[in-house]
């Protein structure tokens, strides 16, 4: 006997057993090894998470397409593993030992901190990894990897030495964006801009003669960042701003500083904004970075790694300059403090001219959250722009294709303009770069510090001391091999084989340019193929009023936590559900706990078919079925199927959890059982009809538990263990079953009647509630010049019509009676003569007084939607409840002329 509820916490521990003493999601099974392959992986989470909404849509989606194309019978590879998140494992190691008063990682020394690290790795490192099981996810958890296990590690090495020898990576100085908290170079992506109140200052600066005196004249620029004048080189005019032209080509001396630099003409000042002059500083801003390139003014640094000033023994601040003392006593102050105390002194010396205030842009560090420097530095570097053209073919040539397409779009802009990828981090967690100084300054690259000591030994003829550099790769160096290192690259490995280039990558929107496109460039230049057929591109889960989900807005919603209430099955649905493509997802409990009624539902379903004598029989035959109503239900699964396969194919999975919802609980729940009651329960009923029904009952049920098995593998999965009991045979998990084929069984003629029954009643009782008839009132029907065939179907299924329509009679007339409300129904006209019984007049007076609040509403909504200054300043969020608010409107003003159109023939 089924339980009486369905237990989500009790069923998923017990299924998840079951899959894994089965090993049911391996690749490779003996079984499979003639099956056609297919293959995914896993965007690999850091090693520092937890499941967050984000990774449970990601791995929804994902599972949603392995469990299908393993239920078509693919030998599928759904390939695990995490990442070792460079940065944020640090900060979380490094944040740990503060709060148990540790010493720090300089303290501990290199050595000692990575053994810590690793401690903590191999300690909560598989959080998130028990969490994605525990949403269901069917990977090949036998084959989980890490980007720093020991062959990851060797793919990393090799790229790196090949690629230096191919002349792709190198050593260059540059500025970068660069973290002083952390005091690490991070990349463009890596950056968020926040809005920040600040001051623009305005400074003279003296312009003097050939022989460096003061003219008497100045210029005037304005800058947000007073503190960084220090490493000034030069100012620059546009060469069209005639207020400048005489300056261009003379010098001014640099206050506090007194060191001499041009003016030089540049198209990069804007001659509209501030004073149309613009100091330039090449060591500290990127746009002045290139200035000084194309104008020759060498790049001062006045900042040390922690962004305080650093002016004690920088030959190039001193050179050529005798700075004030009050220039020099700024040495050691944080950048911020000096800014204040930069101001003051220009103040004093009568130098600044104005102060506004200003609202800009500031680059923060994305974890550390701290404002970024431009900083010279030298790092390696990767010159992307040859891959990168590749990578661009491969999409154009259609071996890559994105959905949504119109990503496609992002991809080229982003790769058309791409900068050499600074691949170098002054961290010590991560893949440390292979190369290895003399102290000569010769540079020896390898894949180990043996091949290093021979190179330098070849070159210097005897062995001598090796020094290697202290920087790791940039996180995202190791992710961009993963398709094929977790595989076994370099080597040939019979799943390299097999299993590359893989088929699809599920990954969000917000890692385009992050992982997809490195990967891209790295799986074609060192496989010589593109390391997936497709890229599916999710968007972002909000919250339910649609705002972007943070917790310092706390409006994080919880993925376990959800699990927990309403169970894994019913937030994937969930998920599956609203994931429409291109559109973010607006997610509360709420939704989670409509679909936890959708697998109540056919819980009970499963239970009412129990209770009524439904068994599985080992004999059964659909084709062989007679009764009309379980041809139809026959054929109505069969439609299912289709739809949810389709969907599921062209990657639109909310249609395709919409077929299988509307299948389920509207056709099977609402329709086919409600139909099949008197056959099931009736007295008189023939037995035959009778046994026919419940094996017909029971076999899709069986048939629903492989369409839903995609989105609800626990339920599901427990649905079929229970329903197969009564079969003589023991049959095996429902993971590893065929997908339904039941093609074979649609029949026109089944649904042809009994969708016209369905279609009659449903007619009827929106016809009752738009003209608001009593719930309780019987009403009469007739159908209208109703032909032979009509007349059958009525006199078939009259006692069904008057039960579910609450009719009191049914007749049939060759001209519809005055007062009635018409229904056009499959090319059939039925009439409800509603006289005596709704007072029509009243109805339509009401219907048009709301139709005219709807299209009031709608006016005023549109008029918000049509201005522009409210689209601007709206949040996003607001924007689109108002849009939900105008269609739902649209939608109800719909239904309420279609009431005024039935009740204007009345």
């Amino acid at each position: 006997m089924m339980d009486k509820i369905f237990d989500p916490a009790a069923v998923e521990a017990r299924v998840s057993t079951a899959w894994d003493e089965a090993q049911a999601f391996r690749a490779g099974r003996p079984e499979r090894a003639g099956a056609e392959p297919f293959s995914i992986v896993i965007p690999p989470p850091n090693v520092t998470g937890s499941l967050h909404m984000g990774h449970a849509l990601n791995n929804t989606i994902q599972d949603i397409l392995v469990r299908f194309e393993r239920m078509r019978g693919r030998d599928v590879l759904w390939q695990p593993g995490t990442d070792h998140a460079g940065i944020a494992t640090q900060m979380v190691v490094e944040r740990k030992l503060a709060e148990t008063q540790q010493p720090g990682r300089r303290e501990l020394g290199r050595e000692e901190f990575l053994r810590r690290v690793w401690a903590w790795k191999e300690e909560s490192g598989g959080t998130i990894i028990g969490q994605l099981k525990r949403l269901g996810a069917s990977c090949d958890w036998s084959r989980e990897r890490f980007t720093m296990d020991e062959g990851l590690s060797r793919a990393v090495l090799k790229t790196f030495v090949d690629l230096h020898a191919q002349g792709l990576i190198y050593r260059d100085k540059r500025l970068v964006n660069w973290d002083p908290k952390f005091q690490t170079a991070i990349s463009d992506l890596e950056v968020q801009q926040i809005e920040v109140k600040g001051h623009l200052w305005h400074f003279d600066y003296p312009v003097v003669d050939e022989a460096g005196a003061p003219t008497g004249a100045v210029i005037t620029v304005a800058t947000t960042r007073p503190e960084t004048m220090l490493g000034d080189t030069a100012v620059a005019v546009h060469p069209d701003d005639e207020r400048y032209r005489d300056l261009v080509g003379r010098r001014v001396r640099l206050p506090l500083v007194n060191r001499l630099i041009p003016i030089v003409a540049d198209s990069y000042s804007d001659p509209e904004k501030g004073t149309g002059a613009v100091k330039i500083t090449p060591a500290h801003d990127f746009n002045d970075f290139e200035v000084g390139r194309r104008q020759g003014c060498r790049p001062i640094n006045v900042l040390d790694p922690e962004a305080r000033i650093q002016l004690a023994g920088n030959a190039d601040f001193l050179d050529g300059a005798e700075p004030e003392d009050a220039a020099l006593a700024l040495d050691g102050l944080d950048r911020f403090e000096a800014r204040k105390r930069v101001v003051e002194l220009m103040e004093e010396r009568g130098l600044l001219r104005a102060v506004e205030p200003n609202t800009h842009a500031v680059p923060h560090g994305d974890r550390s959250g701290v404002v970024i420097e431009p900083y010279l530095t030298d790092q390696w570097y990767v010159n992307v722009k040859p891959l990168a053209e590749r990578a661009l073919q491969a999409v154009r040539d259609r071996q890559t294709k994105f959905v949504p397409e119109n990503y496609e779009k992002i991809f080229f802009q982003w790769l058309e303009n791409i900068e050499p990828w600074c691949v170098s981090r002054q961290l010590w967690w991560g893949h440390q770069i292979p190369v290895w100084y003399d102290g000569d300054g010769g540079v020896f690259v390898a894949e180990s510090e043996a091949e290093a000591a021979a190179q330098a030994r070849a070159k210097h003829g005897t062995d001598v001391a090796l020094t290697r550099d202290p920087d790791v790769l940039d996180t995202w160096f190791s992710s961009a091999l993963w398709p094929f290192s977790t595989l076994g690259w370099p080597d040939k490995t019979p799943e390299l084989a097999r299993f590359y280039p893989t088929n699809t990558l599920v990954t969000g929107k917000d890692i385009i340019f992050f992982w997809v496109a490195r990967m891209m460039m790295m799986g074609l230049h060192l496989t010589d193929r593109a390391p997936f057929e497709t890229v599916y591109l999710h968007t972002l889960v909000r919250d339910e009023k649609g705002a972007k989900m943070s917790k310092s807005k706390g409006n994080v919603v919880d993925p376990v936590d959800l699990i927990d209430r309403f169970g894994a099955d019913a937030l994937r649905f969930t998920l599956a559900a609203l994931a429409a493509p291109g559109r973010d997802i607006k997610l509360g409990a709420q939704r989670v706990e409509g679909y936890r009624n959708f697998a109540t539902k056919l819980w009970n379903a499963a239970r009412f078919a129990e209770m009524n004598g439904c068994e599985l029989k080992a004999d059964f035959r659909p084709e062989a079925v007679r009764e009309t109503l379980n041809r139809w239900a026959l054929t109505e699964a069969a439609k299912a199927v289709a739809e949810v396969a389709q969907g599921i194919t062209v990657y639109r999975f909310n249609d395709a959890a919409a077929a299988a919802y509307r299948f389920v609980w509207n056709v099977f729940c609402d329709w086919y059982l409600e139909l099949a009651k008197p056959v099931l329960q009736g007295e008189g009923v023939d037995p035959a009809a009778r046994a026919e029904t419940q094996a017909t009952i029971a076999f899709l049920i069986d048939q629903i538990a492989k369409l839903l098995h995609p989105f609800m593998p626990f339920l599901t999965e427990e649905l079929w263990a229970i329903k197969g009991q009564a079969l003589p045979e023991s049959r095996g998990l429902l993971t590893l079953e065929s997908w339904p084929d039941l093609s074979a069984y649609a029949d026109a003629q089944a649904e042809a009647e009994i969708g016209w029954l369905v279609d009659l009643i449903s007619e009827v009782r929106s016809a009752r509630s738009e003209t608001n008839v009593p719930a309780g009132a019987q009403v009469p029907l007739v159908l209208v010049g109703a032909d032979a065939n009509v007349r059958a179907r009525v006199d078939r299924w009259s006692e069904t019509l008057t039960r579910l329509a609450r009719l009191s009679e049914i007749g049939f007339t060759e001209a519809a009676p005055k007062n009635s409300v018409q229904l056009l129904v499959r090319g059939s006209v039925a009439a409800l003569p509603l006289e005596g019984i709704v007072d029509l007049a009243a109805e339509v007076a009401r219907l048009k007084k709301e139709a005219g609040k709807a299209k009031s509403e709608i006016a005023k909504i549109e008029g918000k939607l049509g201005n522009a200054d409210f689209l601007a300043r709206a949040p996003e969020e607001v924007v689109d409840e108002q849009r939900e608010r105008r269609d739902a409107e649209a939608a109800r003003l719909a239904k309420i002329e279609e009431a005024l159109v039935r009740l204007s023939d009345a």
